[in-house]
């Protein structure tokens, strides 16, 4: 592999800025997981549900919790 990550990690946070309104710390603080449900949602559904655990701690990580 002769790319590196950073390069490709700007321009998908430059894409995802653009295209869902994100802030440059709401890209880096999101996991590949999150990213991942977000740019292909039907493959995240299938993957499972969210747990109520998982939730909460997502809601505290916003600040709703």
């Amino acid at each position: 592999m002769t790319e590196r990550l950073a390069p490709g990690a700007r321009r998908l946070a430059g894409l995802l800025c653009r295209q869902l309104g994100w802030r440059p710390a709401d890209f880096w603080s999101a996991t590949p997981a999150e990213i991942a449900a977000i740019l292909a949602p039907d493959s995240a559904a299938a993957s499972g549900t969210i747990s109520r655990d998982d939730l909460n701690q997502l809601l505290e990580r916003d600040g709703h919790g």
